[in-house]
C-alpha cells in the first residue's frame, strides 16, 4: 500500500471515529479527535505535552515570532504546556480532522534515556516546547494501525500498549525528536524550569513571585527568567496569568460557578480585574468566549 492510500485510509478512520463537532473522545484517554468546519484566527491555546496530527485542514501556531505548521504534512510535537496562538483552516465541505495525543510523560522520558547517547542522537540540542515535523510513512502507519485497534476493543485491549509506546518512540526519533527529547530527559537547567512549571501548574491559585519561583528552582531570579522564557516563550508572571486564564475559561465554559467565585478560585482578588485580562486574552468576554467554546470543542467542554 503506498503513502497516498495510506493517508486517505487514516483520514477515513479517523472521520468515523469522530463524528461530531469539535473533540471526540476515544477508547484510550490520551487520545482525543478534533472535528471542526471553523475557519478561526489568534485563538489562544494551551496543550498539553504530547503531539498533534492533522490529518485534514491546516493549522499554525505562533510563539515568539515563530511559526509552527502542523497539517497533513507535518505534526507538532509539545514538550511542556506552553501558551500559544493559533490559527486554522477548515470547511464544512473539507472539515479538519486532527488526532490530539497526549503523552505518558513516564513512558516518554524511559524511551527518551534509553534512546540517550546512541547514534544520531546529539546530546547537545537545546530543548524547545513545541517542534514542527514533516511526516513519515512510519508515523502514518503507526497512527492508522491505532486508528484501526480503537474501532476493535479487543484489538485495542491486546495491541493498545503496544502501539501507543511505538507512537511515543516515533515522535522522539523524528526529525527534530532531539530537541524533544532533552525537554523531556530535563538535565540541567531544562530540568529546573519543567519542576518549576509543574509547581506552578500544583500552586496557580497562590500569589507566586518570581523570586520565590527561581528559590524554589535554585536558581538566581536572573538565570529563572531567561530559562523559563527559553523554555515557554514566555515570562513567569505571564505564564501563571496565562495558566489561570485558561483554567478559568474551561471552569466557566463547564458552569462550575458564578463568574466571581471562578475568579477567585483560579485566584483574582478582583472580579473586574479577571473580566478586563480574561477579555485581553481570549478577546471575548468570559459569557461569549463559553458560548464559542461549547460551540466548537464539544466533549472538552464536559464536565
Amino acid at each position: 500500500m503506498n503513502y497516498q492510500s495510506d493517508t486517505s485510509l487514516l483520514l477515513a478512520l479517523a472521520a468515523e471515529l469522530a463524528p461530531r463537532s469539535g473533540y471526540n473522545a476515544t477508547s484510550l484517554p490520551n487520545v482525543r479527535i478534533l472535528r471542526s468546519e471553523a475557519v478561526l484566527k489568534d485563538v489562544p491555546v494551551l496543550y498539553r505535552p504530547g503531539a498533534v496530527f492533522v490529518l485534514q485542514g491546516f493549522k499554525q501556531g505562533f510563539l515568539n515570532g515563530e511559526i509552527y505548521r502542523y497539517d497533513a504534512e507535518h505534526y507538532l510535537a509539545v514538550s511542556v504546556p506552553v501558551p500559544f496562538r493559533m490559527a486554522s483552516q477548515a470547511s464544512p465541505a473539507q472539515p479538519l480532522l486532527a488526532i490530539y495525543f497526549d503523552f505518558d510523560l513516564h513512558l516518554a522520558a524511559e524511551i527518551a534515556t534509553t534512546l540517550k547517547g546512541q547514534a544520531g542522537q546529539d546530546e547537545r540540542m537545546q530543548a524547545r516546547s513545541l517542534i514542527s515535523s514533516r511526516m513519515a510513512p512510519a508515523m502514518t502507519d503507526v497512527l492508522q494501525r491505532l486508528l484501526h485497534a480503537l474501532r476493535h476493543p479487543q484489538e485495542l485491549a491486546i495491541l493498545g500498549p503496544g502501539l501507543l509506546r511505538e507512537l511515543h518512540y516515533r515522535i522522539l526519533v523524528g526529525p527534530q525528536g532531539g530537541s524533544l527529547m532533552a525537554a523531556l530527559r530535563r538535565n540541567g537547567t531544562t530540568d529546573r524550569i519543567v519542576q518549576s512549571l509543574t509547581l506552578i501548574r500544583e500552586r496557580y491559585k497562590e500569589g507566586l513571585s518570581v523570586p520565590e519561583l527561581a528559590a524554589t528552582a535554585g536558581m538566581s531570579v536572573p538565570s529563572y527568567h531567561v530559562g523559563f522564557k527559553r523554555l515557554t516563550g514566555n515570562t513567569p508572571i505571564q505564564y501563571l496569568k496565562v495558566l489561570r486564564l485558561h483554567e478559568a475559561r474551561l471552569m466557566i465554559a463547564r458552569r462550575q460557578g458564578t463568574l466571581a467565585a471562578i475568579a477567585a478560585e483560579v485566584g483574582y482578588a478582583s472580579p473586574a480585574q479577571f473580566s478586563r485580562d480574561f477579555k485581553r486574552h481570549f478577546h471575548r468576554t468570559p459569557s461569549e468566549e463559553a458560548k464559542w467554546m461549547r460551540e466548537h470543542l464539544g466533549e472538552l467542554t464536559q464536565a
